[in-house]
């Protein structure tokens, strides 16, 4: 087991990674200061909400997403086929591209892996993806080996116009196959036989089990360690901190996931001591911090009593305080996870960062 590392035109960080999802060119509650100082390495863009809103070519005009949300620091952009496909009864899919309706205004588009490709160059995002197709769980054998050649052939046009354009930032392919172990080997070969900067594994947390999720990522890990691939991997969509180590024991190296914000606005928050649920009223006069031996601004300023109360009450500032917290906890975590990987005794890590994070004695 070792650690990677990428370097990006807008800087560079240790692998493995987690990335805060800014789905609208922000991470949600958090200004870009705070992310710097909780210790945020990269955070994600979404290619299909910026297409619709403001418009990749305003983001482009205004100096690119960089400049237009003032973070200067990596983004990685999505492509928009988790965005389009999860819209199920408002596309259609062909071999050119995607037909849909907004989700805003029932508006129609049509997103074909060129554009997609256009709209990440607009963006000006450092680590771009290709365009896929992410079936839904449950989907039959036929289909997903057909979906997956038809993702083959995506990401040869994404190749294709990404080289046109200038070769600009980094460009990941996105293994396909759902949970068939063969399909997702027929997945990776074509993709490597195209090329990429990194390979990503889509199609996971989609409603499988976390057995099967877990038997099936084991088995594309094994292919991919096989064929020496020294180019990073990333599992997209999975960010629970079990599920983290299960990935990085096996080679992943780059997480992104919406629960640390999505959790923290909705007052669910994470220590090493297991999750907690800040409306619970045992912590109605808490005057400890969330978390003994965190450093955030959270932790080190406000009490558990006072963050029940925000949160009971609908403040704004709970969004804020939740999220500084959760996002610090999951940097805290990565930072553990590498020096247990730099000292060797990445084993004992895990085991008792479960041990402790399973007691739910918080």
């Amino acid at each position: 087991m070792n650690l990677g590392f990428l370097e990006t035109e807008h800087g560079s960080f240790e692998l493995p990674v987690f990335m805060p999802v800014g789905t609208k060119g922000t991470v949600k509650a958090m200004p870009p200061s705070m992310l710097k100082e909780l210790n945020v390495k990269i955070i994600l863009g979404n290619t299909y909400h910026l297409y619709l809103r403001p418009g990749h070519k305003l983001v482009e005009k205004m100096g690119g997403l960089h400049k237009f949300m003032n973070w200067d620091g990596p983004i990685l952009t999505d492509s928009g086929g988790f965005q389009v496909f999860s819209l199920n009864h408002l596309r259609k899919i062909e071999e050119e591209g995607v037909e849909f309706r907004s989700h805003l205004d029932g508006s129609k588009h049509y997103l074909t892996p060129e554009l997609s490709i256009e709209i990440q160059n607009s963006l000006g995002s450092d680590i771009k993806m290709v365009f896929d197709e992410c079936p839904a769980y449950g989907s039959d054998k036929n289909y997903l080996n057909k979906s997956l050649e038809l993702t083959s052939r995506w990401a040869l046009r994404c190749k294709k116009e990404w080289t046109r354009l200038g070769s600009n930032g980094k460009l990941f392919g996105i293994v396909q196959g759902g949970m068939y172990p063969d399909l997702r080997e027929k997945s990776l070969d074509q993709l490597l036989e195209i090329g990429f900067d990194g390979y990503a594994l889509g199609g996971f947390s989609v409603g499988e089990p976390k057995n099967e999720m877990y038997e099936t990522l084991c088995a594309t890990m094994e292919k991919i360690s096989s064929r020496a691939i020294t180019a990073p991997v990333y599992l997209m969509g999975v960010g629970e901190p079990e599920d983290i180590l299960f990935a990085v024991k096996y080679g992943v190296k780059m997480f992104d996931c919406v629960i640390p914000t999505r959790n923290a606005r909705n007052g669910g928050l994470y220590t090493f001591k297991g999750k907690m649920s800040i409306k619970q009223a045992k912590y109605i006069d808490d005057p400890l911090p969330l978390e003994d031996g965190c450093d955030c601004y959270t932790c080190k300023n406000f009490s558990r009593a006072y963050l029940r109360h925000l949160y009971m009450s609908g403040e704004l500032l709970s969004y804020y305080l939740n999220t500084v917290h959760n996002l610090r906890f999951f940097m805290r975590f990565m930072e553990n996870l590498r020096n247990s990987i730099k000292n060797d005794d990445y084993d004992n890590f895990y085991a008792d960062f479960l041990n402790n994070y399973n007691k739910g004695s918080v």
